[in-house]
């Protein structure tokens, strides 16, 4: 091995020459729909193995779930996560509330955001940093009727542009 770097494995979820990958399991589009995203926080999220088990398979959604503070921590509410095939009587509720993980000092700086009005914690994706599974939530205001059609608009002008450029260089 050249100049001292220890090479490792390449398989997924492993290090590649000392860093992380990231595998997505589920992405929340309609909270960008519905939501001006102002931050994002990465937590850590409270599992048992079997529910880790159907996560790397890949049996998860967060389409309808919401992030609370209670109590000083942070909670996960709505997220469904399908129980593991082969895992009998260790399966969990697929819709029970699960805690994420983050700093005191976070939490009560989201929930001093939280309490500014028109402003929530959403989750936006679940994904595996190395064999960690992690949520990314996202500090969020609310768009009225109008914001979401001027998104519409600007995304379908962004279409036509892209089509023309690519005719253009046919």
């Amino acid at each position: 091995m050249s100049c001292g770097m220890i090479r490792q494995k390449t398989e997924k979820g492993k290090k590649v020459m000392g860093k992380e990958t990231t595998k997505l399991i589920a992405n929340n589009k309609k909270a960008y729909h519905d939501y001006f995203i102002e931050d994002k926080y990465e937590t850590g999220i409270e599992l048992f193995g079997t529910e880790v088990k159907s996560i790397r398979m890949g049996k998860c959604s967060i389409k309808e779930s919401f992030v609370r503070i209670e109590k000083g921590e942070v909670y996960i509410y709505g997220m469904h996560v399908n129980p593991y095939e082969k895992g009998n009587i260790f399966n969990k509720d697929p819709l029970r509330t699960r805690r994420l993980l983050l700093h005191k000092a976070e939490i009560r700086k989201l929930g001093a955001r939280i309490a500014e009005k028109g402003y929530t914690l959403v989750p936006l994706q679940v994904y595996f940093k190395g064999s960690l599974v992690k949520v990314e939530i996202g500090l969020a205001k609310g768009k009225k009727l109008y914001d979401k059609r001027d998104d519409i608009a600007r995304k379908d002008q962004r279409r036509e542009i892209e089509r023309e450029t690519k005719q253009t260089f046919r």
